[in-house]
């Protein structure tokens, strides 16, 4: 019987290993060769777009804001694409108003609010000025103190609210952090900002899963309040509620604001409440403003197709009346690879070759009334 030829001392399943290895530094070979996976181009620069200085009429002033998100590919997880979630929205907020930021589904509107927040890592391009300082210039220590006047309230009260704290720890933890009341004033600080807020002091000792979404909305709404800020993003505070709980809730925004001149970015799909809460509108389409102007003059005389077509699906509520409801043909485009020229043109039955080539700038149309559409140019 022959002898058995000795094997190499190696680990078990090296050679398995080993196999792969080299399978998959051919795999990254053929698409270095092939081009398959050629890496995206780098998104703009902060100086593609012309600076403004600060204006003392604004609290807020947001120009060219841009917030490109990187799409992954390929084995080595190199940056294919982009997408284009803010690209260039610029408008200003004067201080004690309320901006209504509609739009459809994916256009970008909470992203928006949460980039102007610096809470979406580094913007892509742009400014944000909030009183005449630059927000993503601020070092690590002005941004803390910046951060109280800074607040938003989160579209879910479910899941926003942690369920392990009481809600007195809820909305007294960020206080506490930034020393903004004494030790010996805390407790009533804190009863006070409930009370403010439709809640009872015998609430604090309460968990959030004990309270209805009307009342989790209430605290959300009390944690913003307590830090004492200017500016609060609202992002869709009440579309989780009932009809009767957002009236409620509407009606106790505008009486902060008028007791304590805040100021709000209220982003939301429902336009009714847009019309009843806000003092300016911008329209949003795949991450651009295509509107923007006072809620009167939005609402009564809409420019833009995109404008139209949204506020004809307002429901009336007159059972004999006849709605002129305009719809949209086909679908929305990806935001990773935009069309050219206007994006709106692929859905717009006012569409002309121009439009499919050169993306139009924005007109001032009426005093304070922007629109970025080819049908108005001067």
């Amino acid at each position: 019987m022959a002898a058995k030829t000795p094997q190499p001392d190696i680990a078990p399943g090296a050679d398995k290993m080993q196999w792969k290895q080299e399978k998959q530094a051919e795999r990254v070979k053929t698409e270095m060769e092939l081009g398959e996976k050629t890496p995206a181009p780098a998104p703009a620069p902060d100086g593609s777009f012309t600076p403004i200085q600060p204006d003392d009429r604004y609290l807020l002033q947001v120009n060219a804001l841009k917030k490109y998100f990187p799409i992954k590919g390929g084995l080595t997880s190199r940056t294919v694409g982009y997408v284009k979630a803010v690209d260039g929205v610029t408008f200003n907020l004067k201080r004690g108003a309320t901006m209504g930021l509609v739009g459809e589904s994916g256009c970008g509107k909470t992203t928006t609010g949460r980039t102007i927040l610096r809470l979406s890592g580094p913007k892509t391009g742009g400014q944000v000025l909030f009183e005449g300082r630059e927000v993503y210039d601020l070092p690590p220590k002005e941004l803390r103190a910046l951060r109280t006047k800074m607040q938003i309230i989160f579209q879910d009260p479910f899941s926003s609210l942690s369920p392990r704290l009481p809600v007195g720890e809820i909305i007294g933890e960020a206080v506490r952090e930034h020393g903004l009341v004494p030790k010996a004033e805390f407790a009533d600080y804190i009863d006070q900002v409930m009370d403010n807020c439709g809640l009872q002091p015998f609430h604090k000792d309460r968990y959030p899963h004990e309270f209805s979404g009307g009342q989790r909305q209430r605290i959300c709404i009390a944690r913003a309040l307590a830090l004492n800020p200017a500016f609060i993003v609202c992002d869709e505070p009440v579309s989780a509620l009932d009809v009767s709980i957002q009236a409620q809730i509407i009606n106790l925004l505008k009486d902060l604001q008028e007791k304590y001149g805040l100021t709000y970015l209220f982003i939301s799909h429902d336009l009714s409440v847009v019309e009843h809460i806000s003092d300016t509108v911008g329209v949003m389409y795949l991450g651009s403003l295509v509107e923007y102007g006072a809620t009167e003059d939005i609402f009564a005389h809409p420019l833009h197709p995109y404008t139209e077509a949204l506020f004809s699906a307002i429901p009336v509520p007159d059972p004999t009346a006849r709605m002129n409801r305009i719809v949209l043909e086909g679908s929305i485009p990806s935001p990773a690879n935009p069309p050219a020229g206007c994006k709106f043109h692929t859905r717009c039955a006012r569409c002309t070759e121009r439009c499919k080539k050169e993306a139009p700038k924005q007109v001032e149309v009426e005093p304070g009334h922007y629109v970025v559409c080819h049908l108005y140019d001067r």
